[in-house]
């Protein structure tokens, strides 16, 4: 069958994506506060549904109920998919996205009944990141433009440039996360240098965390300016690429003002939650030029390929 927009199924994967994005920030808050165990059972709340909404309950019990929120609409947007989607991996994703959410409802319980063990606590978080790029994707392949993208010419080398990047940026969250989870967001208590120095003496686990952190913004800051120079030489006039290219280089240059605000306020909360959320925006807009640039190698090779094989029937 051939693809079909449909506006509908995608302003509501867009509505899905962006709400996830807002419970990242949500989950980002109850580790910034320190509010995890605030609410020490689950699925409950103090064996209730409804507990008294104040201190680090606000934050814990706020952002289970705005994951509860986030689950039905995932849940919606599995059976639009799969009744309306024509496409087989469009479905895929859609299930995959309910089977992820559910999964990570699981593992928020766990961190609270085992009382944040720390690879639980990582899972959590790098699998709310790996969700928040699957409603991104649905809401990207479910566009008009996806649909029936333009047709301009596009260097074979970007779809690996934009994949290598967003691979970066994927593993600097779970550097980020590591951080995070282990207490070690002030370990090195000074930026840019640490401890005084370029590279300082990796005397403590924590330590060393922290520091990988920082080597991983700069192997990330260098993929996403290659990525966008490389966009913008090509693609100038292509808003399609251009826009998430250049969006991604405001994000990283946000993000790393924010890693070096999160030092110099003792952890700040605010800047450390919104440390969380830019690095998700961070990725998924990598993660959309990626598929983007994709798309258009893949449409590419199917204009050339009818007029390739007409030409060699002729000859």
């Amino acid at each position: 069958m051939p693809e079909r927009y449909a506006p509908g199924l995608h302003r509501f994967a867009v509505l899905t994506a962006g709400a996830t994005f807002v419970l990242l920030f949500a989950g980002a808050l109850v580790t910034s506060t320190g509010s995890a165990l605030a609410v020490p059972d689950w699925p409950l709340a103090f064996g209730q549904f409804f507990p008294r909404m104040e201190g680090g309950v606000l934050f814990e019990h706020g952002h289970r109920l705005k994951a509860a929120f986030v689950g039905s609409l995932t849940l919606v947007l599995a059976v639009w998919v799969v009744l309306r989607e024509s496409r087989p991996a469009v479905r895929v994703l859609g299930l995959l996205a309910l089977f992820t959410v559910v999964l990570q409802g699981v593992l928020g319980g766990i961190t609270v009944l085992y009382r944040l063990p720390l690879a639980v606590s990582v899972a959590h978080a790098c699998l709310g990141q790996v969700f928040f790029c699957l409603t991104v994707t649905l809401a990207v392949v479910t566009a008009r433009a996806w649909i029936d993208p333009p047709t301009r010419l596009t260097p074979s080398m970007l779809p690996t440039l934009a994949t290598v990047t967003t691979g970066l940026v994927g593993l600097q969250l779970v550097l980020g996360a590591l951080v995070r989870h282990t207490g070690a967001g002030l370990a090195i208590p000074d930026f840019p240098l640490a401890f005084g120095r370029v590279v300082p003496p990796l005397a403590t686990p924590f330590i060393t965390i922290h520091f990988a952190h920082r080597v991983g913004a700069v192997v990330v800051a260098a993929g996403v300016l290659t990525t966008a120079w490389v966009t913008h030489r090509a693609h100038v006039r292509q808003r399609w690429l251009l826009r998430p290219a250049l969006l991604a280089v405001a994000l990283m240059a946000t993000q790393v003002a924010l890693g070096a605000t999160i030092i110099w306020t003792q952890r700040a909360v605010v800047s450390t939650s919104a440390h969380v959320v830019v690095g998700a925006a961070l990725l998924a807009c990598s993660l959309v030029l990626t598929l983007r640039a994709h798309r258009l190698i893949a449409t590419q090779r199917r204009l050339v390929t009818p007029g390739l094989l007409a030409h060699r029937a002729v000859a």
